[in-house]
């Protein structure tokens, strides 16, 4: 696990920035940087090191892991109250962000074909 005061790097700023501004939520982006960066991480420590509140992180797990990008682990914990989980990616890094490209190379490619349309029709 990391350290309580980890925070995502300047770095990983911007690369969430860039992934948002290919389309994905800024919650996923930054919630799935964060735990490309480690082995494996739990909800409180992606919220403590990206900023983001623990409704955001819930939201953005559940979506990351309905893309198969990545898996829970329920971590054992004595006494009661809520389970705690871990997170870590089930793909790597690499190919998440060669899916997110591919989709935006896809979109480029549909939009120029909708100019290219319209400057025929008009």
């Amino acid at each position: 696990m990391v350290a309580r005061d980890a925070r995502i790097s300047k770095r990983d700023e911007i690369l969430a920035e860039l992934m948002t501004k290919a389309g994905m939520p800024k919650n996923l982006s930054k919630a799935l940087i964060f735990i490309a960066r480690r082995n494996e991480t739990t909800s409180v420590e992606i919220e403590k090191a990206t900023g983001l509140r623990q409704p955001e992180v819930s939201i953005a797990m559940q979506e990351l892991r309905r893309r198969r990008w990545v898996e829970k682990k329920e971590i054992k914990k004595e006494g009661k109250g809520r389970p705690v989980h871990s997170y870590r990616l089930s793909v790597p890094f690499p190919e998440i962000v060669d899916t997110i490209c591919g989709r935006e190379a896809e979109r480029i490619k549909q939009i120029e074909e909708n100019l290219k349309r319209l400057r025929q029709l008009a």
